[in-house]
């Protein structure tokens, strides 16, 4: 069986992965699309992952776990994640890192709190939606 500690890792690296993906895909809304309702709704599911993630795991329990110097996965890349092309190459990564975190905290929130896992599927649908609003609203996403 998985320690909890080793879970509460998981759940720290993945909020903080989710975390930093959003804010990457708000700067796209906000400073190249000039779209201030998508920027709100980027942020406002930042936050709503905040409040989440703090009924989950509170910052002190995860800070307490984290290893982040002892990784194992730290230095471990392969050669896709260190080009980028161009804008949509940047905006593609960091949602796709957004939703794949979004399903990691869903599933272990299973193990912590299930009633915490409904509220990350929720927010990976918000997701869904808000990638599909960006791709629509920014012609140099659009892949064919």
């Amino acid at each position: 069986m998985l320690k909890s500690n080793g879970i509460n890792r998981i759940i720290d690296a993945n909020i903080n992965r989710l975390k930093e993906g959003l804010r990457v895909c708000e700067e796209i809304s906000r400073f190249i699309m000039n779209d201030r309702k998508l920027t709100v709704q980027f942020k406002k599911t930042r936050h709503s992952l905040d409040s989440l993630a703090c009924r989950l795991a509170p910052i002190a329990q995860r800070l307490r776990g984290r290893k982040s110097l002892k990784d194992v996965g730290k230095n471990v890349h392969l050669e896709t994640e260190l080009k980028r092309n161009d804008l949509a190459d940047i905006f593609y990564a960091n949602i796709q890192r957004v939703k794949e975190s979004t399903r990691v905290l869903e599933e272990f929130a299973k193990l912590k709190r299930s009633s915490e896992a409904l509220g990350f599927k929720k927010i990976r649908y918000e997701i869904y939606e808000l990638e599909k609003k960006v791709i629509t609203k920014l012609p140099c996403l659009r892949r064919t």
